[in-house]
C-alpha cells in the first residue's frame, strides 16, 4: 500500500519526447497546490453504435464526474452518424439529488465558438467552449442536448447502466431547472461522449476495454463499474478516470463499435490529460466469430496499441483476460488461447505494468471459472465485488510503473 502511494505521487506530469519510449515525470503529492489549472478528462463514454434519432426531444444525460474543477467543457459526438447533426441547445448543470432536476443556480448554456447552436458533421466529434461552472469531485452532471430535427441515426452509448431522461417535446426545455418535462427514462447516453474539467488534476487514466470495463454485471445507477471504483481510489492523487469500455467490443475486429485498434485515438489517446492507458480487451475475440485463435495476432495488436500510446507519452497497463468457463461460448480450445494470450500479457514485455485480473477473480478450486462471489450468474462478467477486486488490482499495477530514470 505504501509503495503504491509513493509511486502514484511521482507518476504523471512530464511526457516523453516525441518518438521516444514514454517516461514518467514528477507529479505533486496529494493536497499540493498547482499554480496553473489545466484541462483534464473527468468523464467519458465511447460511442458504441447508433439508435433512432429523437427529433424535437431534449435528452438529459446523467454522468458521474471523477474529478472536479472550476470550469467544464463538453464533448459531443456524431462520429457514427451519416448526416449532419443540428444541435439546437445544449446545457450543463449539477444534478439535484436523484432524478432530472438541476441544482438551483448551476444550469449554464453551452456554446460552440460563442454560438448556442451548431452543426456537427457526420463522422465527427465536437468540443464546446469553456463553461464557468465549479464542479466537485464525484459530481453528477446533467448534460442536456436538444435536437430540433430528424438528423438521421443518433450516435450513442447503448449500455450506460445509468438512468437518463427525455423531454419528448424538448423545445425550450434544455434550460429548465425543473425536470418535470423529462417524463421518459432511457438507459443509454445520447450524443455526449466526454466532459473535461479545468482544474488542478494531474491527468487522467483511460480504461479501455469491452463489457467488463463498461460495467456489465454491476448494479445500475450506483457507479460500481471497476473504473468508477478506481476513480475513488485515485481521486486523492488528482487523477481522473475515463471509461472507454464498449460492451461487445473487440481487439482485432469490429464488433460492437469499431475495433480497439480503430478507435484508440478518438477514445483514448486524444483525450485531455491522458497519462495512462489500461488495456483490458480480447475476450470477445477469443469467444466470438470470426475465430481468432492465433495468440501471435493478439501479441501484435497489443504491441501496436502500446507503441501508439508511447508515441504520445502515455504509459500502458495490460490486464490479463479473465475466466469464462460456464459461459455458452466456452470451449477448451478457446481456454487454451486465453491462457497463451495471458502468458504474453504477463511476460511478453510489451506493457509498462501488468494488472493480473485473472489471478484475482478466478476460482482457486477451478481456475477456469470466476469466483462465485464475483460471478453475476453468466460466468463472464463481474458482480460489484468483482469490479472492486479488479479496480484494486489495477491500482496496485500503477505502482509498478517506474518513475522517470528507472526504466
Amino acid at each position: 500500500m505504501g509503495k503504491v502511494k509513493r509511486v502514484l505521487t511521482v507518476l504523471l506530469l512530464a511526457l516523453a519526447l516525441p518518438g521516444t519510449r514514454a517516461t514518467v515525470g514528477v507529479a505533486a503529492a496529494p493536497g499540493a497546490v498547482h499554480t496553473a489549472p489545466r484541462w483534464s478528462g473527468s468523464w467519458e463514454t465511447a460511442p458504441s453504435g447508433t439508435s433512432a434519432a429523437k427529433p424535437g426531444a431534449a435528452i438529459r444525460n446523467v454522468v458521474r464526474l471523477s474529478v472536479g474543477g472550476t470550469a467544464v467543457r463538453v464533448r459531443l459526438s456524431n462520429r457514427l452518424g451519416t448526416a449532419p447533426l443540428r444541435l439546437g441547445a445544449v446545457t450543463v448543470a449539477l444534478r439535484r439529488a436523484q432524478g432530472p432536476d438541476a441544482a438551483p443556480g448551476t444550469l449554464h448554456a453551452v456554446t460552440f465558438k460563442g454560438a448556442r447552436t451548431t452543426t456537427v458533421p457526420a463522422g465527427r466529434d465536437i468540443v464546446s467552449d469553456r463553461v464557468p461552472l465549479t464542479v466537485p469531485d464525484a459530481a453528477d452532471l446533467l448534460v442536456t442536448v436538444y435536437t430540433p430535427e430528424d438528423d438521421g441515426r443518433a450516435t450513442y452509448h447503448a449500455s450506460a447502466l445509468q438512468t437518463s431522461y427525455v423531454a419528448p417535446e424538448g423545445a425550450g426545455h434544455a434550460d429548465d431547472t425543473s425536470g418535470s418535462s423529462y417524463k421518459t427514462i432511457i438507459k443509454s447516453w445520447y450524443y455526449v461522449n466526454g466532459v473535461d474539467v479545468l482544474g488542478r488534476a494531474t491527468g487522467s487514466v483511460v480504461a479501455f476495454g469491452d463489457s467488463l470495463t463498461d460495467g456489465t454485471g454491476s448494479t445500475p445507477d450506483t457507479d460500481r463499474r471497476w473504473p468508477d471504483r478506481l476513480a475513488a481510489r485515485l481521486r486523492a492523487h488528482g487523477l481522473g478516470v475515463l471509461n472507454a469500455g464498449i460492451s461487445g467490443n473487440r481487439l482485432l475486429h469490429d464488433g460492437t463499435g469499431p475495433s480497439a485498434l480503430t478507435r484508440l485515438d478518438a477514445d483514448a489517446l486524444d483525450r485531455a490529460g491522458a497519462r495512462i492507458l489500461v488495456v483490458f480487451e480480447g475476450i470477445n475475440d477469443i469467444k466470438g466469430l470470426p475465430p481468432a485463435n492465433d495468440p501471435a495476432a493478439y501479441a501484435d495488436a497489443y504491441r501496436t496499441l502500446v507503441s501508439r500510446a508511447h508515441a504520445r507519452g502515455i504509459r500502458v497497463v495490460g490486464v490479463t483476460l479473465t475466466p469464462f468457463r460456464g459461459y455458452a461460448a466456452y470451449t477448451d480450445g478457446r481456454e487454451d488461447v486465453r491462457q497463451r494470450v495471458n502468458a504474453f500479457i504477463r511476460t511478453g514485455g510489451a506493457f509498462d505494468a501488468v494488472a493480473d485480473a485473472d489471478a484475482v477473480v478466478r476460482d482457486p478450486a477451478e481456475p477456469t471459472r470466476i469466483r462465485p462471489a464475483y460471478d453475476p450468474g453468466d460466468h463472464l462478467h463481474f458482480t460489484d465485488a468483482g469490479m472492486a477486486a479488479v479496480a484494486e488490482t489495477v491500482r496496485k499495477a500503477l505502482g509498478g510503473i517506474s518513475p522517470a530514470g528507472h526504466g
